[in-house]
């Protein structure tokens, strides 16, 4: 079994990589397309070889270039299966400020490279393909043709020719070779379309990572404005329905006063559980987005989460013009996280929040700077919320800083940029 399964296995390898399997249609198909666009090149040399003063050869191959590279991209696409992306441009194609983006691009003179180096190497090698399947034909058919030809060998016709004989041996091994020249050719084509047709490596990551970052930017300002309908529909929604149960609750003990003390025992019971209901929901829908943050910005926000801190919190705001929203909800998170950080593990007696808007090198930066007089050593390992503020930090390309030595005190340097 296992050597029928090999059988097999090889006769339909043989199959697939025969003269005329698809395989080799396909490649030769490829190799001979080559040879069209390579054609205004080798015009080009030889005007210039005659008329080497001239400036016209420059000129034409400066307007070919455009059409010859849109060619040999559909020649990829259509024979090969293998689409190579155009260069992004920022201007126009037909302006000045376009003609001269393309003349200093550099993906430009890789295209101008492959026109004049791997083009007609290609070509070349789709030349010599058509030479190896004529060739392979024509030896291969040698006896079925030579009787159209005058020849004066009296051996031929009664029983053959040995040099007819090594012109059909050598035919049929220009066939098998020919689809292997082919897929060379195909093979060697297609990395040099891919490498000098397309944008470079460098500039095709510089795309990705902005469509990253754009992508990010999207997913944030989704996530926020989702987080701002949650708070919204519980804020309009449950905290309502929440605070006329606890009314009606309060209403009911309050005016009956008849009842017997075990159901008055209930309903102080409910109204209790309800009030509380109320402040983990206000609590929740605060850590959600508060609205104060959307409605009045980072210093109405934050000057409510400092009233309620444990402990004193000196604030000092000072933002001219507000960054954007994703980056507000960040920096408020950022500031609360950091309070709640500071009353569980610090043991500080004084905490100080100052914000403000600062010059970058990318633009403005929203600066953050959190500093208690507690014990220090804090350590982002330790499992005090510092690891999760990194990652929200980090979603938005911020930066933070911590400086906590044994004994105090601790400062936590965060920077945001204020536009994503």
């Amino acid at each position: 079994m296992a050597f029928r399964g090999a059988l097999r296995r090889t006769y339909t390898w043989i199959a697939a990589h025969a003269p005329w399997s698809a395989w080799a249609r396909r490649n030769t198909a490829f190799c001979a397309a080559a040879i069209p666009p390579a054609l205004p090149v080798l015009l080009g040399v030889v005007f210039l070889w005659a008329w080497p003063r001239s400036t016209v050869p420059l000129l034409l191959a400066l307007a070919c270039g455009p059409l010859l590279t849109r060619l040999q991209r559909s020649r990829f696409r259509t024979l090969a299966d293998r689409d190579v992306p155009e260069v992004a441009r920022t201007h126009p194609r037909h302006t000045a400020r376009g003609i001269a983006e393309r003349l200093t691009s550099e993906s430009t003179w890789r295209q101008y490279g492959y026109h004049l180096l791997a083009g007609p190497a290609a070509a070349l090698g789709g030349a010599v393909l058509v030479l190896l399947w004529i060739g392979g034909f024509a030896g291969a058919s040698v006896y079925a043709w030579s009787w159209m030809l005058p020849t004066d060998d009296p051996e031929f016709g009664q029983g053959g020719s040995s040099s007819y004989d090594v012109l059909t041996v050598a035919g049929v091994l220009l066939l098998l070779a020919a689809p292997w020249w082919a897929a060379l050719v195909t093979r060697l084509d297609t990395r040099a379309g891919a490498a000098l047709l397309g944008p470079s490596r460098a500039g095709e990551l510089l795309r990705r990572v902005e469509d990253l970052a754009e992508s990010r930017a999207g997913v944030l300002d989704a996530a926020d404005l989702e987080r701002r309908r949650i708070e919204r529909d519980l804020h309009d929604g449950a905290q309502q329905r929440l605070v006329s149960l606890a009314m009606n609750l309060g209403i009911a003990r309050a005016t009956l006063t008849d009842l017997p003390p075990e159901v008055r025992a209930v309903i102080d019971e409910a109204h209790r559980e309800a009030k509380e209901a109320i402040e983990e929901l206000n609590n929740l829908v605060r850590g959600l987005h508060p609205a104060v943050l959307e409605d009045r910005g980072l210093d109405a926000a934050l000057s409510g989460i400092a009233a309620r801190a444990p402990l004193p919190v000196e604030l000092a705001v000072d933002i001219a013009v507000r960054p954007g929203s994703t980056i507000e909800a960040v920096a408020y998170f950022v500031v609360s996280e950091t309070l709640a950080n500071v009353a569980k593990h610090a043991r500080a007696g004084h905490c100080s929040v100052r914000i403000r808007r600062i010059p970058g090198r990318r633009g403005d930066l929203l600066r953050v700077v959190v500093t208690d007089d507690g014990v220090g050593g804090a350590d982002p390992a330790g499992g005090t919320g510092l690891t999760g503020l990194r990652k929200r930090i980090g979603s938005v390309e911020g930066t933070i800083m911590i400086e906590s030595p044994p004994g105090g005190p601790t400062v936590i340097t965060v920077e945001l940029p204020c536009v994503l």
